[in-house]
């Protein structure tokens, strides 16, 4: 089947690292001075692996207690990180809020899948106006499941009655990508808001 036969007419996105700039380093450099000493924390505390288990439906509350018997000398900065969660975001990402408004504007249904705490998701909707553009978003830490485990992906495609060879994902993690293609969704790895209006045209979601 061509591209013609099956156009591409729905787009979901994920939010930290395509719409919202998100990086824990926003806040930590607020906390700790020395550059290499807070990502040593970053590296060896607070790290990824921790953290995708509060995007997988553990509460801040209990991966401080996981955390403690080795550093509670750290607990103020680890209970920053679920407390001033906020300030890990320095704002959207223009240029791709820029073509998400241009989707809308064409009618694209907008759909989005994102690994994000249940506790500390629900203040970015109130924060970020766009979010409200969405007719769903699927977040983690209330399904208990995260990319790129295909449960998620599925999640929003039995939720909203998505057919994958009609749907286009765009994620800045090469792997997520990856999980949504292999369902049968174009899958896009995110890199800038040029290089995805450029890919969103190629699927003829935007104008060439």
């Amino acid at each position: 089947m061509n591209r013609a036969d099956n156009p591409r007419t729905v787009a979901v996105f994920d939010l930290g690292g395509v719409l919202l700039d998100w990086n824990p380093r926003h806040l930590y450099r607020k906390l700790i001075a020395d550059e290499a000493a807070m990502e040593h924390f970053l590296a060896t505390v607070c790290t990824t692996e921790w953290n995708q288990r509060q995007d997988a439906g553990r509460t801040f509350a209990d991966a401080a207690r996981e955390l403690l018997p080795d550093h509670a000398d750290k607990l103020e900065l680890i209970e920053a990180f679920g407390r001033r969660f906020d300030e890990m975001i320095a704002g959207e990402i223009a240029g791709s809020v820029e073509i998400l408004a241009e989707l809308k504007a064409r009618d694209v249904p907008l759909y989005a899948i994102t690994n994000w705490s249940a506790e500390t998701f629900p203040r970015q909707r109130r924060r970020f106006a766009f979010l409200e553009w969405f007719r769903g978003i699927v977040v983690s830490g209330i399904e208990g499941v995260i990319k790129p485990d295909p449960r998620i992906f599925r999640v929003l495609l039995n939720r909203y009655g998505v057919d994958p060879r009609t749907a286009v994902f765009v994620d800045d993690v090469e792997y997520n990508a990856a999980a949504a293609a292999a369902l049968g969704i174009h899958g896009i790895h995110f890199h800038s808001p040029d290089q995805l209006r450029r890919e969103l045209a190629a699927v003829r979601l935007l104008p060439e």
